[in-house]
């Protein structure tokens, strides 16, 4: 069934005033901090580029370590796949305004989360906190997505990012789903209202950079 135009755009504004409840995330981004970005449009795609392509990758590092998971190994390929096609999307806006792909970019904020992760645990407990970091990734990166996209000038970056916070909102859901499904004997909410509070703090020293996690 075809969607009409204003009735899609509806959809989109009753999503978005959802999404803070939604993501759970207790700081918000400075919109200011659009405006760093939009001082170096070509550094913060390249930097999405490579975060899109870190997120293939952790998807199928997941899928690697937890392949008896059948059902979580077929929706994290689709979602695996569906991080290389914006990865190939943001390549494309990179080629058509002239600009090059850059090296690979160190992203701080991950490697930071990344300490929250419980590293000595069982299996079980290893699965449930890797689905929760990426989760809050997405819930992150989602939340940066709205703000570009209710604030950068450039119009076809606006629709851009407007379109890919919905997917990374999608993603978000998807990795918390499976962290409740597997985390059953495991205290999934106590540990997800732990990550929020560390992340709060790490997100402090952040948005100071034209970097989709900076």
């Amino acid at each position: 069934m075809l969607i009409n135009i204003p009735c899609l755009e509806r959809i989109i504004i009753i999503f978005v005033q959802k999404l803070k409840a939604m993501l759970h995330l207790k700081l918000e981004t400075d919109p200011r901090w659009v405006n760093i970005v939009e001082s170096n449009i070509e550094e913060i795609l390249t930097d999405h580029a490579w975060c899109e392509q870190k997120a293939a990758t952790n998807a199928i590092t997941i899928i690697t370590l937890n392949s008896e998971h059948e059902e979580l190994v077929t929706e994290l390929l689709l979602l695996a796949q569906e991080e290389l096609e914006h990865f190939q999307m943001v390549h494309d806006i990179i080629k058509k305004r002239g600009y090059k792909l850059g090296r690979e970019r160190k992203d701080s904020y991950v490697n930071e989360l990344y300490k929250f992760m419980n590293k000595g645990g069982s299996r079980t407990q290893s699965l449930v906190d890797r689905l929760l970091f990426s989760a809050m990734i997405e819930a992150r990166s989602c939340e940066r997505f709205k703000v570009l996209s209710e604030n950068i000038e450039d119009e076809e970056l606006s629709t851009f990012y407007r379109e890919l916070m919905i997917s990374e909102a999608g993603h978000y859901t998807t990795f918390i789903t499976f962290a409740r499904k597997y985390g059953k004997d495991i205290n999934v909410e106590k540990r997800w209202k732990e990550l929020v509070e560390f992340e709060s703090e790490v997100i402090k020293r952040y948005g100071k950079s034209e970097t989709i996690h900076g």
